[in-house]
């Protein structure tokens, strides 16, 4: 299968999985092989082949939903946000949380992928933020599409370039050393929950003082799609939680009460539906 033939194929599968090609450019020759190769296991001649194919056998397009979806995941992937999290956003929320009758902290971590990023925030707030907050709890559910990835989430054992970015203090606090791999430790595994959902149909339930919604849905959805997923993210938020996106998104443009949080980067901050001000 030639490039041009992939992208005349993308281009037309895509919207019809709720998903748009510009947020593909960067890795199209990555999921162009995938397909190439689920092409090839078929047994079928070429993209216009595999283009029948999906029209007459309706149970192909899960698997090629599956072939769509770009897991790039480390601990503490973009140190900035984590840092920004740690200093500015994370204090602000324990802050209001621990007024609360409950004094939990709740967080959601959207597309969790296979686990690095609700573990990095378990060890962001046990580490750094309770400590601080005494007497304060958190909870963190962490959900994603793919039953595969989080099968090796619940396992929590990764290799060593998963873990290159993890700040030397946390390390050896974090992980144990288990048959060449690294091990989340108990502690940290405890407070998160993992499930099995779709982020373009369902969420869980609320309220969530912080939800992380990095690299996924404000990339690869189509626009009506990504409002949607805020709208949804946008009822389980407590006016004045947090958002995070990736370093390269933007709450799509309805997103009119989600504003910019001073001195955090990609983190916005949930105005609340009751009343409307002006972006800070």
């Amino acid at each position: 299968m030639t490039d041009a033939e992939c992208v005349a194929l993308l281009r037309w599968v895509l919207p019809r999985l709720g998903l748009r090609f510009e947020g593909f450019r960067r890795v199209r020759r990555s999921v162009c092989r995938r397909v190439a190769r689920r092409i090839a296991a078929l047994g079928l001649a070429d993209a216009a082949a595999y283009t029948h194919f999906l029209e007459t056998h309706a149970e192909e397009w899960a698997r090629l939903d599956a072939l769509c979806r770009v897991p790039i995941s480390r601990f503490h992937r973009d140190w900035g946000v984590f840092e920004a999290l740690r200093r500015v956003v994370l204090p602000s929320l324990a802050e209001t949380a621990r007024v609360r009758p409950e004094r939990c902290l709740r967080c959601w971590s959207a597309g969790c992928a296979s686990g690095e990023e609700p573990y990095t925030l378990a060890a962001c707030l046990e580490l750094e933020i309770v400590p601080r907050f005494p007497g304060l709890r958190f909870a963190i559910v962490a959900s994603d599409v793919d039953d595969r990835l989080l099968a090796r989430a619940r396992s929590a054992r990764y290799a060593a370039s998963s873990i290159r970015e993890v700040p030397p203090s946390w390390r050896e606090a974090l992980f144990e050393s288990r048959d060449g791999l690294f091990e989340v430790r108990a502690r940290f595994r405890r407070s998160v929950e993992l499930r099995l959902e779709d982020l373009r149909r369902e969420a869980p339930d609320g309220p969530f003082d912080l939800v992380l919604c990095r690299n996924a849905a404000f990339t690869y959805f189509s626009t009506p799609l990504q409002n949607d997923v805020l709208a949804r993210i946008a009822a389980r938020l407590r006016s004045g939680g947090a958002l995070v996106l990736g370093r390269h998104e933007s709450p799509p443009g309805a997103a009119a009460r989600f504003v910019p949080w001073p001195g955090a980067q990609s983190t916005f901050r949930w105005l609340g539906s009751e009343t409307r001000r002006a972006p800070v």
